[in-house]
């Protein structure tokens, strides 16, 4: 517990001490509750409330008396008790844990680039000569069927030769055969279909663009030589373009393909755009902690080009999430805690996991229930003087049935049986880190009392539950249990 807090611990518990119920009495007050008979389960030290005494004396941390911890100060082991005038002066407000239709929207930034499914790769379908490159350059904005090149390839010359002295033959079979040799050479269907129809052969061949674009390369020459397959250009599609957004990784998780997506650029002002998301790319940037989402934008009168940006609006879908206000989460930095009010006037810590967090909320994932009531104004004072009774919460990481099933043993001499408990001055439970005190223990079963008395040595078992420190087991040590 930190400095701050156990001054807070300390507010909390003068004010409660100023009430009926005093929760912190001094040494004086701590003398006279023993002659009232009252149980006394340890002595503290206020500002280190954590390290606990077996008697009373000079705080070694502090130049103060150690001050006693009664079994009737309103804390039963799993919760305490406060006052309802003490709670009213402290300013504690409650909140319900409710379930919520949310809708999250997410801005962020973006770039524009090609789409790269809509690539046109133009390549030599024969091996020949460059005569002619049109006037074009990289970065030309191109429609389709634009010329790009002419090459003469001698191969094609000797091939329609054969099918025109073919074609009046009157061979249907050997003029089918010659036809498919024109394809196999590289000949597209538009030269071979001119073939047919003029009767004259043609070795030139327009390179054309396939798809209308951005020509984002030319590799072509006049007088290069070229192979067949060789790569003669690139044409990217501007029918549809991608947004590629930069969105902090923790907020991914919701973000699912198809989703829609409004996007604004300062190239158009006060246009709004719509586009889908496309994908959630694989990848994380190590640098920035951010995931890619890739949007499709359509791009029909081609306006939208690469390079630009975009202020970027992520819709989530609308879902139902367990909310509380913000300000109830109590964060210690290794777990995430709230208080939470019962009946009568009782509180107690639970750790919860936590969700997104949105507005003023935050979803719980895990640890409370809708209509619960958590503190939303008041928790840290509450926490301090749960941790000054030594109340803590049970992680949510272990299961109740490990935790229920794990037994302490200690040895002890009984100073008092009545009503189903045991006094009993102990020495230390290890396995609790808990020190050697007095105190008064439940049992489990009454009948592990009989033929016990005050003075006998015994060794115990205790078992953690929601109520405290309850005895299961317990042995006479040189007689039998």
């Amino acid at each position: 517990m930190s400095f701050h807090t156990q001054q807070l611990a300390l507010v909390l518990s003068v004010m409660i001490g100023a009430t009926a119920a005093a929760v912190m009495p001094t040494a004086a007050l701590a003398q006279a509750g023993d002659d009232e008979g009252r149980a006394v389960l340890y002595w503290y030290d206020p500002m280190v409330p954590q390290q606990k005494f077996d008697k009373p004396g000079k705080s070694p941390f502090m130049d103060m008396e150690l001050v006693p911890r009664y079994a009737d100060e309103g804390s039963d082991g799993a919760s305490m008790k406060i006052d309802p005038s003490v709670t009213q002066n402290l300013g504690i407000r409650l909140a319900t844990a409710v379930r919520e239709s949310i809708s999250q929207s997410l801005e962020a930034t973006g770039a524009l680039l090609f789409d790269e499914r809509d690539v046109a790769v133009v390549q030599a379908r024969a091996g020949g000569f460059v005569e002619r490159v049109y006037d074009r350059a990289p970065e030309d904005v191109i429609d389709k069927g634009a010329p790009l090149a002419d090459l003469l390839i001698p191969e094609w010359a000797a091939a329609q030769e054969e099918y025109l002295a073919l074609r009046d033959v009157g061979e249907p079979q050997l003029l089918a055969a010659a036809r498919q040799r024109l394809r196999l050479a590289g000949m597209p269907a538009d030269v071979i279909a001119q073939l047919q129809r003029s009767g004259k052969t043609r070795a030139v061949w327009t390179v054309t663009s396939p798809i209308a674009g951005v020509l984002s390369s030319l590799d072509v020459r006049e007088g290069m030589t070229v192979p067949a397959g060789a790569s003669l250009a690139r044409i990217n599609g501007l029918n549809t373009v991608w947004l590629e957004v930069a969105v902090p990784e923790a907020q991914v998780g919701h973000l699912a393909q198809g989703q829609k997506v409004t996007a604004r650029l300062p190239a158009f002002a006060g246009e709004s755009l719509e586009g889908t998301i496309q994908a959630v790319l694989p990848q994380a940037n190590l640098d920035s902690r951010t995931v890619r989402v890739r949007v499709e934008l359509p791009n029909p009168q081609q306006r939208l080009r690469p390079g630009m940006t975009a202020q970027v609006t992520l819709n989530r879908d609308v879902e139902q999430a367990l909310v509380i206000p913000s300000e109830a989460v109590i964060r210690t930095g290794r777990r995430a805690l709230v208080m939470l009010a019962e009946d009568e006037g009782r509180y107690r810590p639970v750790e919860v996991r936590i969700g997104r967090e949105f507005d003023d909320r935050t979803e719980i994932l895990e640890g409370l229930e809708a209509g619960q009531k958590v503190v939303a104004s008041g928790q840290f004072l509450l926490d301090s003087e749960a941790s000054l009774r030594g109340l803590t919460a049970q992680s949510l990481e272990q299961p109740r049935s490990s935790f229920e099933s794990a037994l302490h043993e200690a040895e002890g001499t009984i100073v008092g049986l009545e009503d189903g408990m045991v006094g009993l001055s102990h020495g230390p439970f290890k396995t609790l880190n808990m020190p050697g005190m007095t105190m008064a223990f439940p049992v489990a079963d009454p009948s592990l009392t009989s033929g016990l008395q005050s003075g006998d040595r015994v060794r115990v078992g205790v078992r953690e539950t929601d109520e405290g420190l309850i005895i299961e087991r317990i042995v006479k040590l040189g007689g039998q249990p």
